[in-house]
């Protein structure tokens, strides 16, 4: 039995096409590794100026603030917002930078480089999959922002930084996505029948 990728119906081995929706059907998502890759170097490269760029630029008596996703997290804190300070910092820094290692970590399994122990690597794909859309805390934060105030002494608009930072969000999401993790089973199947 196949499920399809698109309706989700369970469909017979034989079958070259789902009954249902008429999509193309097959054991394992097609090119699913490639496809990974190329969305994990693509979110890796554009972490780094994600995280140099400025997130807001707050603009208050034609005084011109940039702030980056680390320099909002210092001024949270400073400020005494410590526990949104850690939510930012969390959600903005450590979840992309997790999902980007993880992704990798579980890309070189599927491809044998690696050999980790399976049960982890499966947590650690839902763990990726569980995360991977509170990274858009920090654009959700910056479009209400952005929206909620609009004064003529300040002014609040989004940097070059939110835009990268949307991205590697959006692109790690679609890796995850695309890997299919029955690839790691395949190759932990491969190795203990050797």
């Amino acid at each position: 039995m196949i499920r399809c990728q698109v309706c989700g119906l369970t469909n017979l081995d034989a079958l070259h096409h789902c009954q249902r929706c008429g999509s193309p059907i097959s054991k394992r998502i097609p090119n699913s590794l490639s496809h990974t890759w190329a969305f994990l170097i693509a979110a890796a490269i554009l972490y780094i100026p994600a995280n140099l760029l400025p997130m807001l630029v707050i603009t208050k008596f034609e005084d011109r603030a940039p702030d980056t996703i680390f320099s909002g997290v210092v001024a949270l804190i400073n400020s005494g917002m410590v526990p949104i300070g850690l939510l930012v910092f969390v959600a903005s820094i450590l979840i992309p930078l997790i999902k980007i290692i993880g992704l990798v970590i579980l890309l070189l399994n599927a491809h044998g480089i690696l050999h980790s122990n399976i049960i982890h690597l499966s947590r650690l794909y839902r763990f990726i999959e569980l995360v991977g859309r509170w990274s858009m805390l920090d654009v959700f934060m910056v479009s209400v922002l952005m929206g909620l105030v609009r004064f003529r002494v300040l002014e609040i608009r989004a940097g070059h930084g939110a835009t990268a930072f949307a991205c590697v969000v959006v692109l790690t999401l679609l890796a995850s996505n695309t890997f299919d993790p029955r690839l790691m089973w395949d190759r932990y199947l491969e190795k203990t029948q050797l």
